[in-house]
């Protein structure tokens, strides 16, 4: 089996905006830290989570087509092991939704 290689663009005004390419598709991913910046899933996009080092990141697809759908997983398990949280566990919904939140 193949594998691809992903590449990481980071954002040096925000650490917690990466985009993960793949080299051999055109799949593109967005990494975002929900607990640092706001974020609002697109309808049309693939949305998973996972946590690593106390942050909840959300991934999102950039522009997917059916043929890079499949390969979602295996960008998300790639930045996990970028990020030596190769057990992070990945979520189809946001583990926030239904928690209450508090305001002072």
């Amino acid at each position: 089996m193949d594998h691809n290689i992903y590449l990481l663009a980071t954002d040096p005004r925000d650490p917690c905006r990466d985009v993960i390419h793949s080299r051999d598709t055109g799949l593109k991913v967005s990494v975002i830290c929900v607990d640092e910046n706001r974020f609002e899933p697109d309808p049309n996009e693939i949305q998973l989570y996972g946590s690593a080092y106390g942050k909840l990141y959300a991934f999102e697809t950039i522009n997917v087509t059916p043929d890079d759908a499949l390969d979602v997983i295996d960008a998300i398990q790639w930045y996990a092991e970028y990020v030596d949280y190769p057990n992070m566990e990945i979520l189809p919904e946001d583990p926030r939704k239904g928690k209450t939140v508090e305001i002072d």
